[in-house]
């Protein structure tokens, strides 16, 4: 049976508008549209990933990998082309971000559920399981001005790994708290992608890690795919870069 397309980038091209420090850039940015400068960070890239794949994103500082997981997640839009996905986006990027900080640990399991189209039955049923995982003790009922840095990204992580999406895009996030914490997310990831229903997809620096996740690769240079293929492929082609 053919697996559905679960995210299809089409030709998406996207550029930023780069910082105007001077009072003359500023008033060029208010009054002179075509002296603005810009950035192109994706090229017209193209490509599909089907339902149940685990593909890696590789490639230098600056070449777009993360902007793709920006994209795919709504953060960001592109400047040309399409972008087509099926199911629910549980992506990972800042793990500080996002929290009402005024809010308990609690509070904010239930706004991010919410916001995630969880209804609160659903949230219900899996509240024990976060907070477990996030193992941040009697602090889940303190405000979240109050945590660490550390203990928003163990919260933020386990959020997004509970919610049980049928998309889960991951930019580099690996170096969240200690080792036995880095341990059980590699668990929880494994357990994620060995789902044949979930699409897994990760930003990463790591040959190692890659190629313990995923099984393809795609690798970017100056916005642009220069591969698509076997991960290990993959790495080689990096790794010459």
């Amino acid at each position: 049976m053919k697996k559905k397309i679960t995210v299809k980038f089409k030709n998406v091209t996207k550029e930023y508008r780069l910082a105007q420090k001077s009072k003359k850039g500023i008033i060029s940015l208010l009054f002179n549209k075509k002296n603005i400068k810009t950035k192109k960070v994706l090229d017209n890239i193209s490509f599909e990933i089907k339902k149940g794949e685990s593909v890696a994103i590789l490639g230098k500082n600056g070449m777009g990998k993360s902007t793709i997981i920006k994209l795919l997640s709504g953060i960001s839009y592109p400047t040309n082309g399409d972008i087509i996905t099926e199911g629910k986006i549980s992506s990972i990027l800042e793990l500080n971000a996002g929290f009402e900080t005024d809010f308990t640990g609690r509070e904010n399991i239930y706004l991010k559920c919410q916001i995630l189209d969880l209804t609160k039955e659903e949230t219900d049923n899996i509240l024990d399981k976060i907070i477990e995982f996030a193992d941040i003790g009697e602090y889940i009922d303190e405000p979240v001005r109050t945590y660490s840095s550390g203990m928003r990204a163990r919260l933020g992580f386990a959020i997004s790994v509970h919610i049980k999406p049928d998309i889960l895009a991951i930019d580099e996030v690996f170096s969240v708290g200690d080792y036995s914490f880095k341990q059980k997310c590699f668990n929880k990831i494994k357990e994620i992608k060995n789902d044949e229903n979930a699409t897994f997809i990760l930003v990463t620096h790591s040959p190692e890690i890659a190629e313990e996740f995923c099984t393809r690769g795609l690798l970017l240079d100056k916005g642009k795919i220069i591969y698509d293929g076997k991960i290990k492929t993959c790495i080689n082609q990096y790794l010459k870069l």
